[in-house]
């Protein structure tokens, strides 16, 4: 999996305690997260995903030909437990792109989830992507995505 460029990579101090890692992998269903065919469902390339953190958009990555993306995050600018309760990703190329049957409206978001320590730092992936109301796509609040966590 490819590193993509993100707007945080990490100084001195990050390198000594760590980055923060966001990985994951989207793929061309109603939801983005891996279909019925399994590891035959197709992949969403050249998708666009933000981090969102209180309605700001903290990093933003696109995804590869493989569909994955990577996000690298200094552990001085933010630190692991806002990323779990105040953050998520959101996914702002429209599923319409590349689904013929895409949800009615509004973007796709997922909470974040902790997989581990790695040699590098600690691993974070998406919970799952659900689609978001319209209404909320201009700014993800705690308060969603704590709604969402429960489901």
């Amino acid at each position: 999996m490819a590193t993509l460029t993100a707007d945080a990579q990490g100084g001195v101090i990050g390198t000594l305690l760590g980055l923060i890692h966001i990985e994951g992998t989207l793929y061309c269903t109603v939801n983005g997260n891996i279909g019925d065919l399994g590891q035959a469902t197709p992949v969403f390339p050249n998708a666009k995903v933000q981090l969102q953190c209180g309605g700001n958009v903290n990093s933003t990555a696109v995804t590869s030909e493989s569909g994955s993306f990577s996000i690298v995050l200094d552990p001085v600018q933010i630190v692991v437990s806002s990323l779990l309760n105040d953050c998520c990703l959101v996914l702002k190329t429209p599923l319409a792109t590349r689904n013929s049957n895409p949800p009615s409206a509004g973007d796709l978001f997922s909470p974040l989830t902790i997989v581990g320590n790695t040699l590098l730092g600690i691993l974070l992936k998406p919970v799952g992507f659900q689609s978001m109301p319209q209404s909320l796509t201009n700014h993800v609040s705690d308060k969603l995505i704590k709604h969402y966590k429960k489901y």
